[in-house]
C-alpha cells in the first residue's frame, strides 16, 4: 500500500493522535519522567549573572558531576533569558515546555505549507509523530532552545520581505551563534538586502549585549568564542558533528586540522551540489541548515531537529529512490533513539576509545546528514530533467516558494 494511501487512513484519527502525544508528554513533564530540564536550569540560573559581571564563569553543578554546565550563549540570550529567572523552577518548566511544542507545531506547519501541502490534519499528524523522535524528545528533556531557534529561522525565511527574513536570522544569531549560517541562504538566493538586514539585526543585539556588559561581552566574542571544549566533549556519541565523528574514528580530537577541513570541504561540496540545481525554499533551507550541522564543531544530538523539515521534503517533494532511503534511515536512527543507545555504551562523554562498530553507528547523524544533501540534489536533477526545455527555462526563471 502506498504512503499517500495510509496517510489518507490515518489522517483521520490525526486529531487523537495529537492529543493523546501532547498528553503524554504533559505527563512526562507532570511526573519529571527524564525530564531534568538541565539546560533550562543553566539558562535560567545563569543569565542573572550576566548583571553580576561572573555569567561566564558561573557553572551550574546541579545533575551535572562529570561536567558542571557552563553558559555558552552570547550575552545577548542571557539578558532575554533573565525574566525566567523571576518565575519560579516548577512554573517555567510548564511554560518553556508549551513554547517548545507550539514550535513544533508550528515548524511542521510552515513545512508543509512549503511544500502545498497545507492541511490541519497533516500538519496535527507530523506533530503528532516528530514530538517522539529522539532530537526532537532530548531537546524537551534537556529544556533545550533548538525548537524555538528552527521556528524562528524556518517562519522568517520563508518569507518574502527582506527585513523579515533577515532579522530572523541576525536574532537568532544573536541567541546562539550557529544560526548565522543562515545567511548563506540569502547569498544562494541573491537577496542581498536581506542578507544585509541580516547583518544590521546580529549588529544590533550585540549591541545590547554590549551595553548590557561590555566586559562580559568582550570576554565572549574575543577569548570564549571557538573554544569547543569549554562547551563539552568533542568525542562524545551525542556530539554528531563531523569533527565528533572523525575525532571518534581516529581516536582523539582532530581539531581544526587538515582532517576537519577535509572534512568540511566534502560537506560543502555536497551542499552546494543540493543546492545549485534547485530554487525550490524548503530544500535550500534544509541544505544550508545541514552543512551547518556538519561542520559545527560541536552539534549535539537535540541540535539535529532541523531533519523534521528535512525528512518532510525527502517523504512529499524527494521524487528519488535516495529520497526514501535517506528518509527510512531518518527515521530508523531518530525513532531507535540511536544516540541515547551509543551514550548508554560508552565508558564515559570523555573516553575515545570504542568498539569499531560503536564508531561506525556514532556517524549515525553527519552520514544521515550527506545522504540528505545528495538526495536533494540528485531530486532536484531529476525534477530538471524531467522539465520540456521551454518549462525548463521558466523554471530557472521562477522565484523560490516564500509566503508573503
Amino acid at each position: 500500500m502506498k504512503l499517500r494511501a495510509v496517510e489518507a487512513r490515518v489522517l483521520s484519527v490525526a486529531p487523537w493522535l495529537l492529543a493523546l502525544s501532547v498528553v503524554g508528554h504533559l505527563l512526562m513533564v507532570a511526573f519529571q519522567a527524564k525530564m531534568t530540564m538541565i539546560d533550562l536550569l543553566v539558562y535560567r540560573n545563569g543569565s542573572p549573572h550576566l548583571f553580576k559581571g561572573d555569567l561566564y564563569e558561573w557553572r551550574l553543578e546541579q545533575y551535572a558531576d562529570v561536567f558542571p554546565l557552563p553558559f555558552t550563549y552570547p550575552p545577548f540570550a542571557a539578558a532575554i533569558f533573565t525574566p525566567m529567572s523571576w518565575v519560579p523552577w516548577e512554573a517555567s518548566r510548564w511554560i518553556w515546555q508549551l513554547i517548545c511544542l507550539g514550535c513544533l507545531y508550528y515548524i511542521v506547519r510552515t513545512s508543509l505549507k512549503l511544500l502545498n501541502l497545507h492541511d490541519p490534519r497533516r500538519v496535527m499528524l507530523w506533530t503528532a509523530l516528530t514530538l517522539w523522535i529522539e532530537p526532537v524528545r532530548t531537546t524537551l528533556n534537556y529544556g533545550q532552545i533548538n525548537l524555538v531557534l528552527v521556528a524562528i529561522l524556518i517562519g522568517t525565511l520563508a518569507s518574502a520581505r527582506n527585513w523579515v527574513a533577515g532579522a530572523g536570522v541576525g536574532f537568532a544569531a544573536g541567541i546562539k551563534l550557529t544560526p548565522a549560517i543562515s545567511g548563506l541562504y540569502f547569498l544562494i538566493q541573491r537577496r542581498w538586502m536581506a542578507a544585509v538586514w541580516s547583518f544590521v539585526a546580529f549588529v544590533a543585539v550585540y549591541g545590547i549585549g554590549w551595553a548590557v556588559s561590555p566586559t562580559q561581552s568582550d570576554k565572549f566574542w574575543f577569548q570564549l568564542l571557538g573554544d569547543a571544549s569549554r562547551v563539552g566533549p568533542v568525542g562524545s556519541a551525542i556530539n554528531q558533528s563531523l569533527r565528533g565523528a572523525l575525532s571518534r574514528t581516529i581516536g582523539d580530537d582532530v581539531g581544526t586540522g587538515k582532517l576537519y577541513v577535509l572534512g568540511v570541504l566534502v560537506a560543502a561540496a555536497l551542499t552546494w551540489f543540493a543546492v545549485s540545481k534547485t530554487k525550490d525554499a524548503l530544500a535550500l533551507i534544509v541544505s544550508v541548515q545541514m552543512l551547518g550541522l556538519l561542520v559545527s564543531p560541536i552539534s549535539w544530538s537535540h541540535h539535529w531537529v532541523w531533519m523534521v523539515p528535512a525528512l518532510l521534503w525527502l517523504i512529499y517533494e524527494g521524487g528519488h529512490l535516495l529520497c526514501k532511503i535517506a528518509a527510512g534511515l531518518w527515521v530508523l536512527l531518530t525513532g531507535g533513539y540511536l544516540i541515547s543507545f551509543l551514550l548508554i555504551a560508552q565508558p564515559n562523554i570523555w573516553d575515545f576509545s570504542r568498539p569499531w562498530y560503536f564508531m561506525l553507528l556514532g556517524w549515525g547523524y553527519p552520514a544521515a546528514g550527506m545522504l540528505t544533501l545528495v538526495a536533494i540534489g540528485l531530486a532536484a536533477r531529476r525534477k530538471r530533467n524531467e522539465l520540456l526545455p521551454g518549462e525548463e527555462e521558466a523554471a530557472d526563471g521562477e522565484p523560490s516558494r516564500v509566503s508573503g
